[in-house]
């Protein structure tokens, strides 16, 4: 057999010489010792060279410049910190070897774009996909970024807030926290985020600041009830390393990491760093998961450099001037080229997992989710890419599953303060200032807002839309300060219009406004509205009239006319069927032509109110009648109840019925000179028709006095102050024409307030439940003399349609007695019945006699 192992590549190695540098070499070493421990026959062998990097990114380009102008070596692990390896890149990429990170993370370094950087650990951006999981699991519609003031920590910070962005979830804050901070500096800015209405922070940074930080936030009582604590990876990674009275601090933060199975592999190697690292120096760190990635890291280049076979390990020299630097002056590296081509296609099973990787990324698995406990972080559950957060990992079946944020897969969870329920995420801080609420200055319908100044310049306000403000704000199940600011200038009048009060939140000079805001499309772009609490649409108001035009008639209008004209011809069809099946044998429908003629007549109408004297002898004609007469009794009910009605309700009707018609008269027309109906209005009239008014009084005044004397024909108004100015003046005006979809009033808060679904979710509660009637009753009170507005409408006329099958049943009848006449003959005597023809023929000439022996009429 071949001399084994008899090429040596050189690999630098350039680490902080500090706990953690020393714990990653340990891991490298031991990696490369097991491996080729068990694969004797390879013909290649990493010889490691190390260069402390002295903790900054000076250090590491002098350790990386050393290690390839020098020694010349085929690749360099390292360095320790994203904000170190830049620089090492660039120098890789230049002579064409591979740089190989096991700890540096920042997203930022992709962008790079060389071919010969591998980053074999995972980029932070990886693990937004799990925190925005949870962040959706709660609800949470706002989070502080906390972050430390580096290239690593402002790394995440783009693909961190697009992805919330994307869940409307707002960042309304970033907290920028540098290094080197002091105790004081950092809290300062805890004193800033306590201020806040936010209580969800997102904290990313190194661990000596983290552990800084967290002391400070316990300390200050910010690791109690209603706050919420999520960390990265760079932490959570790092618990091992951390002081158990931070530890301690940190109960019910919650953290992510990546997941690592636990393999027989993994066990071996941890119980054998145990033996060669901390029983010789128990002051050195434990593994952790770099030290997992440094691990797969030496195996993955020594797999690499025996595919490759690295027959020529030496460097090509450049062209270089007398006058060149240290930077130019260092080769090119023959094997480079295949050396990173066997990397990027290697694929195997390390200690932390697959290693796979990607455009020189490695590729990240599932996520474990935890919640600081006690001495340490506990398991509730995971995250993978296809199926959000599960329970239990099963990736052989997570891309069947549809993805979830359910909080309901985290297992049992402890929150800040010791809670076992997850805080809302915000609150309004009791340090901070009240809730600036602002209220419209009304001159008229004050019963909606009334703003009254005291004696000191203090103001009351009150009226319906402040008292469901109360209401509603009582009944959020947290305390909320507020203070009504009047939107009033200095002479106590209305500072704008409603759109100038809305806008104002907008600015900033309100947190909120109450009133009569109605919710527009316009407005909506500057604020957030709640659910409106009154029902919507714009209508109009017209004064009343007795109805006098219809008074003649009035017998005739509880039937249509169809009706009457069906209810005629049924009549005479009766009457001559009748007196078909009765002529022959009853002498009482017999006589001359003229009487038998007349007869008809008067035997069907005198039916309808029952005062026939006539004896019915034919079974077929009796079957006929009941039919008839039923018919009748119904018709003439129900003519009587509508007559009734008609008779005893008060007879009103509009001057006007619809806008069409004040168009065509061109009149004059009203509107609030606060409303948005101005607006409205403008689409349909030329603006000088259009006169404005202020109050309930003004309206009545312009209504009264009518278009043609400086008054006004139709009043355009909201339906809520339409209400209310006819519960003062009923008997004189009325609500007519179609309603206009409006959204009716709302509360205003600024763009993605949190505020806003609770605040509807208690206007809901609070419309349908008692507390409305009461608030109803005291400032929409209706007048008691005031009759229902829908008894001045009078009933529709009885139509055709109502009655159709007391009229088919008629027919029907008739029908059937023309046939069982005709099919079985007369039972009251047994001589043969004239045929129908002939009976038909006898009518006609009862008809023709009628007309030859009329009377003749007078010529005037």
């Amino acid at each position: 057999m071949a001399t084994a192992q008899n090429i040596t590549v050189r690999v630098g190695v350039v680490l902080n010489m500090d706990g953690f540098g020393q714990m990653s070499f340990n891991c490298l070493s031991m990696a490369l010792s097991d491996f080729y421990s068990t694969h004797k026959q390879y013909r290649t062998k990493l010889v490691l060279t190390d260069r402390d990097s002295k903790d900054d990114a000076v250090g590491t380009a002098a350790a990386g410049l050393d290690l390839l102008k020098n020694v010349e070596v085929q690749a360099i692990i390292g360095p320790v910190y994203s904000s170190q390896a830049n620089f090492l890149i660039s120098l890789g990429h230049r002579a064409h070897v591979p740089i190989i990170t096991f700890s540096a993370t920042s997203p930022s370094l992709s962008s790079l774009r060389s071919p010969y950087f591998i980053r074999a650990t995972l980029k932070d951006s990886s693990q937004v996909g799990a925190i925005v999981a949870i962040i959706q699991g709660f609800g949470w519609r706002e989070v502080v970024a906390v972050y430390e003031n580096t290239e690593f920590g402002e790394g995440i910070l783009p693909f961190l807030t697009d992805a919330l962005e994307q869940v409307n979830v707002r960042v309304p804050y970033r907290s920028v926290i540098s290094p080197s901070a002091t105790d004081d500096q950092i809290l300062a800015e805890l004193y800033k985020l306590m201020a806040m209405q936010t209580r969800v922070f997102i904290v990313h940074m190194l661990n000596p600041l983290a552990s800084r930080l967290f002391t400070k936030v316990k300390q200050l009582g910010m690791m109690s009830k209603d706050y919420a604590w999520i960390i990265t990876d760079s932490i959570t990674n790092d618990l091992n390393s951390m002081d158990r009275s931070v530890i301690a601090s940190m109960l019910g933060v919650i953290g992510v990491k990546p997941y690592v199975p636990q393999t027989k592999e993994l066990d071996d190697f941890t119980t054998q760093y145990k033996k060669k690292v901390l029983q010789s120096n128990p002051k050195a760190l434990g593994v952790d998961i770099y030290g997992l990635w440094a691990y797969d890291s030496a195996i993955a280049l020594a797999m690499a450099a025996e595919r490759v076979g690295l027959a020529n390990l030496t460097y090509q020299e450049t062209n270089t001037s007398t006058s060149s630097t240290d930077l130019e002056a260092f080769g090119v590296s023959l094997s480079g080229p295949e050396l990173i081509q066997a990397l990027t296609n290697l694929t195997f099973r390390g200690l932390a997992g697959d290693f796979r990787l990607v455009d020189g990324q490695l590729q990240a698995p599932p996520y474990e989710i935890v919640n600081m406990v006690g001495p340490g972080a506990r398991g509730i559950g995971y995250w993978t890419k296809e199926s959000g957060i599960v329970k239990e990992l099963n990736i052989t079946i997570a891309s069947k599953k549809n993805y979830a944020t359910s909080k309901s897969n985290l297992g049992p969870t402890i929150w800040p303060g010791d809670e076992p329920s997850p805080p809302k995420g915000w609150v309004v801080p009791t340090r901070g200032k009240k809730l600036r609420v602002g209220v419209p200055v009304k001159a008229g319908f004050t019963d909606f807002v009334r703003v009254t100044w005291n004696s000191d310049n203090s103001t009351t306000v009150e009226g319906y839309c402040i008292d469901v403000f109360n209401a509603v704000m009582a009944a959020l199940p947290y305390g909320v300060p507020y203070e009504y600011i009047p939107f009033a200038t200095p002479d106590h009048k209305m500072a704008g219009n409603y759109n100038e009060l809305v806008y104002q939140v907008y600015l900033g000079n309100y947190d909120a406004v109450a009133g009569d805001v109605t919710i527009l499309v316009n407005r909506s772009q500057y604020v957030d509205f709640t659910l409106p609490y009154t029902e919507s649409g714009v209508s109009m108001v017209v004064r009343i009239q007795d109805d006098k035009r219809k008074n003649t008639l009035l017998v005739f209008k509880p039937l249509t006319w169809e009706l009457w004209i069906t209810t005629f011809i049924s009549c005479v069809v009766v009457g001559f069927l009748v007196w078909l099946l009765e002529r022959e044998e009853n002498t009482e429908f017999g006589g001359s032509k003229l009487d038998q003629f007349g007869m008809i007549f008067w035997f069907a109408f005198s039916t309808i109110v029952f005062a026939h004297r006539e004896r019915v002898i034919s079974n077929y004609a009796r079957f006929l009648l009941i039919i008839w007469l039923l018919a009748v009794f119904v018709l003439a009910q129900s003519y009587s109840a509508s007559l009734t009605s008609i008779l005893t309700i008060q007879k009103v009707e509009p001057t006007v019925t619809d806008i069409n018609a004040l168009i065509r008269n061109k009149d004059y027309v009203g509107y609030s000179n606060t409303s948005f109906v101005f607006g409205f209005l403008k689409q349909h009239f030329d603006e000088s028709r259009l006169r404005p008014f202020n109050s309930a009084e003004q309206m009545h005044e312009l209504l009264t006095n009518g278009s043609a004397n400086g008054g006004i024909a139709a009043a355009f108004h909201e339906i809520p102050y339409i209400k209310l100015f006819l519960g003062k003046y009923c008997s004189k005006y009325m609500m007519v024409g179609p309603t206009y979809k409006a959204d009716g009033f709302g509360f205003a808060f600024p763009i993605d307030s949190p505020l806003v679904p609770d605040v509807s979710r208690e206007i809901l509660k609070v419309t349908e439940g008692q507390k409305m009637v009461e608030i109803e009753t005291t400032w929409l009170k209706k007048n008691e003399k005031c009759p229902n507005p829908d008894t001045l409408i009078p009933p529709k006329s009885l139509g055709l349609s109502s009655f159709k099958g007391v009229f088919v049943m008629v027919a029907i009848a008739v029908i059937a007695a023309i046939i069982i006449r005709i099919l079985s003959g007369n039972d009251k005597c047994p001589r043969p019945e004239p045929k129908l023809e002939t009976q038909i023929k006898d009518f006609d000439d009862l008809l023709l006699w009628y007309r030859q022996n009329r009377p003749p009429q007078e010529i005037h």
